[in-house]
């Protein structure tokens, strides 16, 4: 492996080299004190791996790492620090590679041999991309292969509220100004960079061991993240409902498969703004195909399929009052049910005067009203 070594000092880049040239095969093609003239020396060379000091210079080095990074992605890059309290709290989550000064050939070796690990998984990543990954967004953000549930770590809410609107906006240029405007507005610029710079390159660690699934591409606009194998719950239903199928005895099943994919809302249990748009989107789509197939149980005398996605429809969105609605008729054609008209009526008066101060409309309280009438007891 060729490897580059940063540092404003050159004893101690003397002293790195001198430790890796003792513990591996590592070749040292280039050492810099001065990061501008390392940029230019990696954008021409091919280097596998940069050796960076944190605290250099004019330049953060996790600043320097996001810039090298935007034209060579899988380049491995360790950083160098003396500060060994600023390490374990910036680092205790290894999201990170890092070694401190003065360098020990054991941590150096531990590195290295993890830095082999990842370039082998890396190198298997046609093999590992057969499996597809599914990813959820609908209700509880999760992924899965070969239906086994894979965790994702994240080293701060930010870092997963930036990797979240990545997915959000996949395949679209999300430009680094508006990033900082959503997670860092409160930093004047530069620290505000340098946040954006740390908090991509934590999403990327993260990510790594995805192999090439989820690939985040850099450009002087901005970030765009791509998926790739990876279905997500999101574009299914999308495309269920974008592909116009009408509701029959054929297609039914169909129907009750791809709405099952909604099994909550949006990026259910966050709070973003940025977020409410889609979500109220997707709530609406639901909804009108839910109601749909709701009415075509009754026509059809599936009154039980009826009564389940109606209360199924109250429970999760109890301002939908066409739900409402459906179950009273379905509950006024049973005798024996006539209870359950009533207390439906009054359920969705009771929720529509707590939540929005209104009554329910005239076209419901006057069918409740006739059938009140018209079944006194």
């Amino acid at each position: 492996m060729k490897a580059i070594l940063i540092d404003d000092e050159l004893l101690a880049l003397n002293y790195l080299e001198h430790q890796l040239l003792a513990i591996t095969d590592v070749k040292v093609i280039g050492k810099y004190t001065d990061p501008m003239l390392a940029k230019e020396a990696i954008e021409k060379k091919e280097v596998d791996i940069v050796f960076l000091d944190i605290h250099i210079p004019g330049i953060s080095g996790i600043e320097l790492a996001e810039f090298l990074l935007e034209g060579q992605p899988n380049l491995q890059i360790v950083f160098v620090t003396a500060y060994d309290n600023f390490a374990i709290k910036a680092f205790e989550l290894n999201a990170l590679d890092y070694i401190l000064k003065p360098v020990r050939k054991e941590r150096l070796l531990n590195t290295m041999n993890r830095i082999k690990h990842r370039i082998d998984i890396k190198s298997d990543g046609n093999i590992q991309e057969l499996a597809v990954l599914e990813m959820n967004l609908l209700q509880q953000v999760s992924i899965f292969q070969n239906q086994q549930h894979i965790p994702l770590h994240w080293r701060t809410t930010k870092v997963q509220q930036l990797f979240l609107y990545l997915v959000h906006f996949r395949g679209k240029i999300v430009s680094k100004s508006e990033l900082i405007e959503l997670l860092w507005r409160e930093y004047e610029p530069k620290k505000a960079y340098a946040q954006l710079y740390t908090s991509i390159y934590h999403v990327r660690k993260t990510l790594e061991s995805f192999g090439n699934y989820f690939i985040i591409r850099n450009s002087s606009e901005g970030y765009v993240m791509t998926l790739k194998n990876v279905t997500v719950d999101v574009d299914r239903f999308n495309d269920f409902i974008q592909s116009g199928l009408t509701i029959s005895n054929k297609t039914i099943e169909v129907f009750e498969r791809e709405m099952s994919l909604f099994k909550g809302d949006y990026l259910e249990g966050y709070d973003y703004l940025w977020a409410e748009g889609e979500r109220q989107r997707l709530q609406h789509l639901w909804v009108g195909t839910s109601l749909k197939m709701l009415s075509w149980y009754h026509t059809n005398n599936d009154l039980e399929k009826a009564l389940i996605l109606g209360l199924d429809i109250c429970n999760r969105y109890p301002l939908v009052e066409e739900a409402y609605f459906s179950l009273m008729k379905i509950y006024a054609e049973n005798e024996n049910n006539h209870s359950s008209v009533h207390y439906h009526f009054h359920r969705l008066k009771t929720v529509l005067m707590e939540e929005l101060n209104v009554e329910p409309s005239p076209a419901i309280t006057e069918w409740y009203m006739n059938w009140k009438n018209k079944n006194k007891e």
